[in-house]
């Protein structure tokens, strides 16, 4: 019976391992009000979410508390994203949150996270469809404001930096209901100017004034642009899905300027190394090419040409003896082979080896023979010792020395143990078969 029973660590382990694997605890979004909250000195967070009629444990890790744009505190009402488990050690299910947001801009959070999930499936923020920003693009256009800090700061350093960059203004909307369609518009118009550059955005600003860069219709816009797009929207913390679909985040719109374009006094610099190590390299190879020059000259081959031909022609005598010689040998040696193929006793006598060969023949003929004849004696006597063997074995040549074979059911018996009264027995002699019954 005791086998029925299970620890209590068994089953908190079956209940953790059921909910670790059921999919709707594992991605659940909650809002609630903060309570006993703390703060670890590792920069864990421990807090207890609640509402009106229950309340769960919650505990958020460094790694995602510091992504939060707010420092919670009691009675703090947010909204958190997270898996719901169970600690081991207590049995207590809680929230492993990995997110959260103060409530009131819950709506358009999971507005923004169900729109980014869906294009991210499609693969718009795919690497491979980052397209490489130009080094030193000629022309840049910029979809901003025409009023404001962005345009003046994106202006002042792209002006600073790279002062021979034509830039155009596309002047768009960039808040309010209009602004994404408008941002859309001046998209499209930017395929008739040849650019080779565009950067888009506008300053900081709270997550509704940015909305307009979280529509789906820019994101598309932007991703369908074969030219390539630096997103330049808010804050260095502020994040939208024109950054996702964009070939290049900046985290302000300066640092979108400084992204676009060298820095002109590093080119001139770099310029000036290329020039310094051209000129090196050009005065290493004429250097390099005199000293060859000078070797020539000074070489004993053009002071004495006529050394060369004195040395060819010294070869080619040299050479020229050497084939005579192996010529000379060559002929001999074949003469002296036709020499001995004439003196050849075979060639002078050949009836020779037909007589031998015949010989051979005969002698081979004899001995199959006699090889035939030795093994026919060998088999006919082990037959006829076979025969003998066979002969004594059997049962017939003892019956007739007077001896007789006695049956039962036709089964030979060796033994009157098996014999009882009234059974019919069948013995068998030289001559004939007896059939008999026992008394």
């Amino acid at each position: 019976m005791q086998d029925n029973y299970i620890t209590v660590t068994q089953l908190t382990r079956y209940i953790k391992y059921k909910m670790d694997n059921d999919s709707n605890l594992n991605h659940i979004c909650l809002k609630g009000e903060i309570s006993n909250f703390k703060s670890h000195s590792r920069g864990h967070l421990y807090f207890t979410l609640k509402d009106e009629n229950t309340r769960i444990n919650a505990i958020m890790f460094s790694g995602n508390a510091s992504k939060l744009k707010f420092v919670p505190t009691d009675g703090c009402k947010v909204l958190v994203m997270g898996k719901v488990s169970v600690y081991e050690a207590t049995g207590n299910y809680q929230i492993y949150v990995t997110e959260m947001i103060e409530d009131g801009i819950g709506n358009l959070y999971i507005e923004f996270e169900k729109l980014k999930k869906k294009l991210e499936l499609e693969g718009l923020f795919d690497p491979k469809h980052k397209k490489p920003i130009p080094k030193m693009p000629k022309r840049i256009g910029i979809i901003t404001a025409p009023t404001g800090a962005a345009i003046k700061d994106i202006l002042s350093t792209i002006k600073r930096r790279w002062p021979i960059a034509e830039t155009i203004l596309f002047p768009s909307l960039v808040q309010g209901k209009e602004a994404a369609e408008d941002i859309v518009r001046n998209i499209e118009l930017t395929k008739k100017f040849d650019l080779d550059l565009l950067i888009v955005g506008r300053g900081g600003g709270s997550i509704e004034d940015l909305w307009c860069f979280n529509e789906e219709i820019v994101a598309r816009a932007i991703y369908d642009l074969q030219v390539p797009v630096i997103s330049a929207v808010g804050h260095e913390i502020d994040y939208t899905i024109c950054d996702f679909v964009s070939d290049l985040r900046a985290p302000t719109p300066t640092g979108a300027a400084e992204m676009a374009v060298p820095n002109m006094a590093d080119f001139y610099n770099y310029l000036n190394q290329i020039y310094i190590r051209l000129n090196k390299s050009i005065s290493n190879i004429i250097e390099f090419y005199q000293k060859r020059l000078e070797n020539l000259k000074n070489s004993y081959v053009l002071k004495n040409p006529l050394n060369i031909y004195e040395t060819t022609e010294q070869k080619f005598d040299n050479l020229l003896e050497r084939l005579q010689i192996n010529i000379i040998n060559i002929i001999n040696n074949n003469r002296s082979r036709l020499n001995n193929l004439k003196d050849n006793y075979i060639l002078n006598n050949p009836l020779l080896l037909y007589k031998d060969k015949k010989e051979h023949l005969n002698k081979l003929i004899q001995s199959l023979e006699q090889d035939i004849k030795n093994n026919l004696n060998a088999n006919t006597n082990k037959y006829v010792l076979l025969l003998n063997k066979l002969e004594t074995l059997n049962p017939l040549a003892t019956i007739k020395r007077g001896y007789a074979i006695v049956r039962q059911n036709d089964r030979v018996l060796s033994s009157i143990k098996k014999i009882k009264k009234d059974d019919r027995l069948e013995i068998e002699l030289v001559d004939g078969k007896i059939n008999t019954k026992v008394v």
